[in-house]
Formats: C-alpha cells, structure tokens, sequence
C-alpha cells in the first residue's frame, strides 16, 4: 500500500511539512507525519508493507470540487460570447442543444471533464437536462467520467417548462421515474452518485419542485436547482408569487439541508438568513454570473450567516475555463472590489470552499484528506514559476498558480494525469472528436 509524501493540506490550512498521505485501493487509511505513519505500519496497523512515493518539491492537496457544471455546453464554448442572456440562451444553449447525439454528449463530457482533470479536479456535479424523457443521454456523460476518470454527480435534471426545447422536458411521473431509476442503477457505483435537480423556478414547475424535494428526500440524496441567477427570475417570481424566490422556497416547504442553490445572485438579507437557518447550501459560480452579466452574489453575508458555499465552473459556454482555481480566485477578487476593501476575504476560505465545502454540498466523503475520505488528491508542483516564491504555498495556489503547477492527480487511489498528460483517454482523441462534432456548426 502507498503512502505519498510532499508537503500537505490536509484540511484549508497551510501546509504540513514532511508528511505522508497513507491509502489503500480507493480510500484514505490516514494523513499525518510520516514517521507516524510508518510506525503505525510497524505496529500491524495494516498486512501488507509499505510503499513510500516521494514528491520532491510537491504540495499534496485535497482533490478539487466542482459543484456545478453543464458538461455539453463545453462542445459551445466560443459560439455566442459577448450576447445578452437571452440571445447566449436562443442561439447558443437551445439551437446547438437540440442537434447533439448521444455520442456528442458523450463526447461534450469527455472535453469537460478531461479538461477538469488537468486543473486538479476530481469530482465534478454534471447538472444535466439534454434527457429525452430517458436516461441514455446521462448514460453517457456517466460513461465518458468513467472512462477519463473523473468522480462523477449525475444531478439528473427535472424540468417541465413549455418555453423550453423539446428533449429538455418530462411530466413529473415522468422525471420521477427515470431519476428513481438512474438512482438505483448507480446506487452501489463507488464513482457515480445521482440526485434530483428540478432545474430552477422558471424551468420547473411547483409540482416539479415538489416532487424532486420529495425524492431527495426518499433517496436520501441532497438536491440541487438554479436559484435567482439573473435578476429576471427574481422579478418573475414576485410578480407570479408575491415573494423572492428563497422566500416562496420556503412558504412551499423545500428549503432545508438537501437543497443546494445554484447561483444565488439576486437575493435580500431576509432570504440569505432563512437559507442559513434552513443549513441551505450554495453553489457558487463567480466566471459565470460575470460572463452573463448577471452580477455578484452576496458571498461576504452568506459566509457571515454560516450558509455553505462551494464553487462551480458552470457551462463551458458561459465560462469557457474549466477550473476550480481560478474561481476561488475570482470569488474573492469579486468581494474584496465589491466592498472597496482587500481584507474581506482570505486565501483560506476560497480554498475550502473549493475543496471541504464541495464534498459537503455534494454529501460525500471528498475534499479533505483524512481517514476515511476518497483517495482523491492533486499534486502541485512547488517549483512551477507560478508558485514562487516559497513563502506562503496557500496564498500563491489560490492567487497566483497556472495550470502548468498541477503536477498530478489521482482519483479513488489510481493516477489519472501526470505532467501534463491525461492518463485514461489520449488528449488527441478528445480534440478528434470535438472537432468532427462542431466542425459543421456555424
């Protein structure tokens, strides 16, 4: 069994000189000083003997969480940048979306998550509503995580608004059925956990809300939905309920611990404490809001209220970067201009809501490297030129780091990219692919 050794962050704090991260096949068995670890060993801790793998000049860290993505929209990055919401929506999102084949959403996920590893990625929540009342569409963005070696959330959308394409839309029996079944078919898959996600309260009806908190409930799953991302949706909403959109959440009975908002931009002080008080989870999406104009969400106060925050890199075509790094980074930058004060927020925090707060909102053992944990990490190499100088390693990864740091990453114990190269499917092969699927587009 290995212990991997480098300077380590085993939680959000600084890094531990001289320890060791000791796994065995998928799991964490503990993280401490490898003297500690090795007389553990000497002492029958475990059968089997020891193998040391030493980074030199390496920084081990938690595998990163990406708690909201769109894997297919990758497959669009670049055909509707710089446009208003509604034409990003009608000539990007919905025109492409209706012409895509299982095999290019397969591929779209291949893209997404292959280009998620590279950034130190190692669980991504795929938000994903191309179903065509079924599942063999999710099937496929499941396979192709499985097939680069990504952990993967299949938060299986429920969606029922008639403005919407075709393919996107189910009755609620019908979106019930398929996520209960989705649900079963992975239960006892080690990489795949599925949840509900009723797509927003636009794209959702109430009944449909209802019945996925419902579910969530039954599968003892959290569940997730888009939440007041553009101000038009807080707008509709007081208009059509005569409440804001937390709010109305609330008088309906599904705001509690399972939810998880995604977004949250447009929300009052009222809301920010009923979804403290309801352990509501949030995740956040700084790239995006800002590359749709939607604005800046009130980070500051929900960290004050205690709300969990965890980080998504949203659709590549409303991004077009796939990397939990850089929205730390912009997580913060965004706060510190908002409030014309360079104190708000501090390297640390962005890093858990990175890393521990992913596996919170997700309701997984990922995130922090501690028995017990995934055996999902990322090494950094300490010698890049972004990491210097030395002297603060957290300050220097959240603010400072290039994608050229990630050294390697492994996820449930097994190394899926070294040195700038993906381990499972050759890089080539993804470019081929997107290639033959886009080159016909205009």
């Amino acid at each position: 069994m290995p212990i991997y050794t480098a300077d380590l962050i085993h939680g959000d704090g600084q890094p531990q000189s001289g320890w060791g991260l000791w796994v065995e096949d998928d799991q964490i068995l503990g993280a401490g000083p490898l003297k500690t670890l090795t007389n553990a060993l000497a002492d029958g801790a475990s059968a089997q003997p020891a193998e040391v793998i030493h980074f030199a000049n390496g920084l081990i860290i938690p595998g990163l969480v990406n708690s909201h993505n769109h894997s297919f929209q990758s497959l669009l990055k670049g055909f509707c940048d710089d446009e208003d919401f509604f034409t990003w929506r009608d000539q990007a999102l919905y025109k492409y979306a209706k012409t895509l084949s299982r095999e290019d959403i397969y591929t779209g996920a291949l893209f997404a998550f292959g280009e998620m590893l590279k950034a130190g990625i190692t669980t991504v929540c795929d938000f994903f509503y191309i179903n065509d009342q079924a599942n063999d569409n999710a099937r496929a963005v499941i396979q192709a995580a499985l097939d680069v070696g990504i952990r993967i959330v299949m938060a299986r959308t429920m969606y029922d608004w008639d403005g919407a394409p075709d393919r996107f839309r189910e009755s609620v029996p019908q979106a019930v059925e398929n996520t209960r079944q989705l649900h079963a078919e992975f239960k006892q898959h080690p990489m795949v956990h599925v949840l509900p996600a009723p797509h927003s309260l636009h794209g959702a009806s109430v009944e449909m809300i209802l019945a996925g908190a419902a579910l969530a409930e039954s599968l003892d799953t959290p569940f997730h939905m888009h939440i007041a991302e553009g101000q038009y949706e807080r707008t509709l909403i007081e208009e059509k309920h005569g409440k804001p959109p937390v709010a109305f959440l609330e008088s309906l009975g599904v705001l509690n611990q399972r939810l998880v908002g995604i977004h949250c931009v447009w929300m009052d002080d009222q809301e920010i404490e009923l979804m403290a008080q309801r352990g509501t989870g949030l995740s956040y999406n700084p790239s995006s809001n800002l590359f749709l104009g939607d604005g800046i969400t009130r980070i500051r106060e929900m960290q004050a209220a205690g709300v969990c925050i965890s980080l998504g890199t949203d659709g590549g075509c409303s991004n077009n970067r796939a990397s939990i790094i850089e929205e730390m980074r912009m997580t913060s930058l965004l706060q510190k201009v908002k409030f014309l004060d360079s104190t708000v927020t501090k390297a640390a925090d962005m890093f858990a809501m990175g890393t521990r707060h992913g596996g919170q909102n997700l309701g997984l053992p990922i995130g922090q490297l501690k028995a017990g944990f995934a055996a999902d990490f990322t090494v950094v190499n300490l010698n890049d030129l972004s990491m210097q100088p030395r002297q603060n390693a957290m300050n220097n990864l959240v603010y400072a780091s290039q994608p050229s740091a990630i050294q390697a990453v492994y996820v449930a114990g097994q190394k899926v990219f070294e040195q700038g190269q993906l381990l499972t499917v050759p890089e080539a092969e993804i470019v081929r692919r997107v290639q033959l699927t886009t080159a016909h587009w205009d």
